[in-house]
């Protein structure tokens, strides 16, 4: 049968992405890149004007951002003093490891098996990929932990109901991290955007505010958006493609498909303890999260307080949930999550009978993890060594500057501006990292010219979101490569790429449009407090 147009441009992307060195080797070449590049750019003096304001720490007194040699003295002696912490700081490994811990108690006592055997028989095929994008784009809520539970979850799933387990993980990870910015709840970015965002505003309205919540609305709206696209393109482009290779896949997961019986009765009593388990590990964290409301006998209004051990989680400081434990810890109840009903499911179903079996669990989860940890040490020395030339910001900041000489001023500008951001998060991994240098342009620029910091932030949000998919600096991409290597030993870094490259178009397209009908057509408000235009004279 002949192949679309498609699926010939995918097989081409994969083909030559494939050509490229195993992604170890590629980090490590990045590094040393880095570092040659570093030293250019010093000794050329490439440099750029700073966008922050006055008297932001870490900007330089004459203003300018400049490359920083990593040949020198000072950054030959970072390199080699630092090798170990850039390793260990790399944020992701220790909430990958950590998790898994508790995870891989869940997965080797049954649990998760049990569970997913009760989620997916009978269920419809488009409802279960629908359910996997939804629940992707969900779990951003909980930090990012989606990647290490939903992404491998959505792979085990459809590999149990007999379909390519790349294409459960392909939807679960475009909800996860193409649709990072849409979420029916606000999550812990959000204050942290809204904060840059604010700071970037007060440089023409110096007494404007910004509200965390400002672009909630639409991020409800997009969660809905984003599982419909991304149940179609799984079901029309990524799910067809990949059944011309389901022969490769690897043998010796087979056991996840033969799995897929129906519970017996002894596995729905386990099931029905650890719900228990796990409700009551909720009303616990809601009763360690929730204050307590009270009258205060002088000034006769209602405070928070805190009595005993209810609201220990929230911010000692403010008694809000913005900066309190509950929302830093996430990893840690992910962890006791997963730790604690899965031994009272494998205890009930007698998989678990001591502590032996527990630390067996885990040991099992952490030895699977080897490729993974020799993938992060490279990537963290890229990653850091990216940083310290600010070779990564100055190009941020002429990608923003390029937008900013097109000069227009009508809504047509937010489709340039959401492809910037788009390509710049090829070259940047952190949203928030890219917004402290974009924001000081972009806020006032698009202010002057009419329109709110709130809907700024909000298209700024789309492209940052739609290219993590595809983008080698997205700090759990080696992750889901290595998922990947499960199921297929020959794929390769192109591999990964042109599997998500249809989504990361697609939701680019789309996103846009819904973002442009949702403001310029409907008029609908993109938060609460959070209007579409700006005047300099309010």
């Amino acid at each position: 049968m002949k192949k679309s147009w498609v699926n010939r441009f995918l097989g081409l992307v994969e083909r030559l992405g494939n050509l490229l060195p195993h992604p170890v080797t590629l980090f490590a070449l990045f590094a040393l890149a880095t570092i040659l590049l570093s030293a250019l750019g010093s000794y050329l003096d490439w440099s750029v004007v700073d966008p922050r304001p006055e008297g932001t720490k870490g900007r330089a007194a004459d203003g300018m951002i400049r490359v920083e040699s990593l040949l020198d003295g000072d950054g030959i002696r970072k390199i080699v003093t630092e090798l170990v912490s850039n390793f260990v700081k790399f944020a992701p490994l220790g909430t990958v490891l950590v998790a898994l811990l508790g995870v891989g108690v869940a997965e080797h006592s049954g649990l998760l098996s049990a569970a997913i055997r009760l989620l997916v028989l009978g269920a419809p095929r488009v409802l279960v990929t629908a359910a996997l994008v939804f629940a992707g784009v969900i779990s951003n809520t909980a930090s990012e932990i989606g990647y290490v539970v939903i992404v491998p979850m959505g792979a085990a799933i459809f590999h149990s109901l007999g379909r390519h387990p790349l294409a459960g993980l392909a939807a679960a990870f475009a909800g996860v991290s193409g649709g990072y910015s849409a979420n029916l709840l606000i999550g812990t970015v959000d204050p942290l955007l809204a904060g840059l965002t604010e700071t970037a505003a007060k440089m023409i309205a110096s007494e404007y505010s910004v509200n965390p919540a400002c672009n909630w609305y639409f991020m409800i709206g997009s969660t809905f958006v984003i599982t419909l696209v991304g149940t179609l393109v799984t079901a029309k482009i990524v799910e067809p493609r990949l059944a011309e290779f389901v022969d490769r896949e690897d043998s010796a997961s087979k056991t996840e498909r033969d799995s897929m019986q129906p519970l017996v009765r002894l596995e729905k009593k386990g099931l029905l303890a650890a719900a228990a388990t796990a409700l009551l590990l909720t009303g616990l964290l809601i009763y360690l999260s929730y204050p307590i409301h009270s009258q205060h006998p002088e000034l006769g209004s209602q405070q928070t307080l805190s009595s005993g051990w209810q609201g220990i989680l929230r911010n000692p400081q403010t008694n809000s949930l913005e900066n309190s434990a509950l929302l830093k810890g996430v990893v840690a109840f992910v962890f006791l999550g997963f730790l604690i009903p899965g031994f009272v499911y494998g205890w009930v179903v007698g998989t678990m009978k001591s502590d032996r079996d527990v630390i067996n669990s885990m040991s099992k989860s952490m030895s699977s993890m080897g490729p993974y940890i020799v993938l992060v040490f490279f990537a963290a020395q890229f990653v850091q060594y990216f940083d310290w030339s600010n070779l990564g910001t100055i190009l941020a900041v002429k990608g923003s500057e390029w937008i900013r000489a097109l000069k227009m001023d009508h809504a047509g500008i937010f489709v340039f501006f959401i492809l910037v951001c788009a390509l710049v998060n090829l070259l940047m991994g952190s949203a928030s990292a890219k917004w402290s240098f974009m924001a000081p342009i972009f806020v006032p620029m698009l202010m002057l010219t009419g329109y709110s910091p709130e809907i700024i932030q909000a298209a700024y949000r789309i492209g940052d979101s739609c290219t993590n998919v595809i983008s080698p600096m997205m700090s759990y991409f080696g992750m889901i490569f290595i998922m990947i290597h499960r199921y297929d030993k020959t794929a390769g870094m192109g591999s990964l790429i042109s599997l998500m490259l249809p989504y990361s178009v697609v939701f680019l397209i789309v996103w846009t449009l819904f973002f442009y009908f949702w403001v310029f057509v409907l008029g609908l408000p993109l938060g609460p407090s959070a209007p579409i235009y700006f005047s300099t004279e309010s």
